[in-house]
């Protein structure tokens, strides 16, 4: 399956309060290499693994492939993962007709908020609300696999 999504950082937490869903997402990158990053993640008690290929030119599409796994299956992977795990608060957000998926790092990622909107082709429009700042679609330094090699911290 092909992804197409656009990140931007968020300015302010006015999407708090428009949240209908929240979730704390733990995952670890078997190996982060930008033309194939496998991922570990644990979500409540849900665990995915997930497969991301190269990034388009345009940074908006990839290949991602993403299965379901049992739940201790994952907690022993992610310690096989690369040593810094990535933890985030999930905010599901809908404006307009899309769903954003607000990501509030913590730990060492700790200050960083972005937001990501998955669409159908990468020329759909959307309503952009207020707090979205500035794009960082395709800013490598911005992907969750780059964030556990060099934390926004050493920024």
């Amino acid at each position: 399956m092909i992804e197409i999504e656009r990140k931007f950082l968020v300015k302010n937490e006015a999407y708090k309060s428009l949240s209908f869903k929240t979730q704390t997402l733990t995952q670890g990158y078997l190996s982060s290499d930008p033309k194939r990053a496998v991922r570990i993640r644990i979500c409540d008690r849900e665990a995915y693994i997930t497969i991301k290929g190269e990034t388009s030119q345009s940074g908006l599409s990839r290949f991602e492939w993403e299965k379901k796994i049992d739940f201790k299956d994952a907690q022993n992977l992610i310690l096989l993962c690369h040593s810094s795990i990535i933890t985030k608060v999930r905010h599901y957000v809908r404006y307009g007709n899309h769903t954003f998926e607000v990501d509030e790092f913590l730990g060492d990622n700790a200050g960083l908020v972005i937001a990501e909107i998955e669409l159908t082709d990468e020329h759909e429009s959307f309503e952009r609300p207020e707090w979205l700042g500035k794009e960082v679609t395709g800013i490598k330094k911005y992907y969750n696999s780059q964030l556990s090699q060099n934390a926004f911290s050493n920024w």
